[in-house]
């Protein structure tokens, strides 16, 4: 499990306004942590979420344009983790990570 692998990933049971369901992460937690711990960091992907950066960002996935929903960032259990997907191209990483550094002031 590296940084910028796509997973389906199992995020129920969820609560309010937290994103839902079975669908598409990318980790975003550096590969050395998802080694040594049964916990990965994801960013949940959406094929509804206009983009509204930093919030939201645009990024290509499964052969189609998706959006990255940047502040429903979350640690998951690895046994959340259903089957993997791809990987995010260097460049949507990089896109991501911008994001992520706006959303969370770092």
């Amino acid at each position: 499990m590296n940084r910028g692998d796509i997973y389906w990933v199992d995020l129920e049971p969820t609560k309010g306004a937290e994103i839902k369901k079975l669908r598409p992460c990318v980790i975003i937690s550096a590969t050395a942590i998802n080694r040594a711990r049964h916990t990965v960091v994801v960013v949940p992907l959406s094929t509804s979420a206009r983009a509204r950066p930093p919030l939201v960002i645009t990024v290509n996935c499964l052969d189609q344009t998706v959006t990255a929903i940047c502040d429903q960032i979350r640690a998951v259990d690895k046994s959340r983790l259903v089957k993997t997907a791809g990987q995010l191209k260097p460049e949507d990483l990089e896109a991501l990570e911008d994001g992520l550094r706006q959303v969370l002031s770092i």
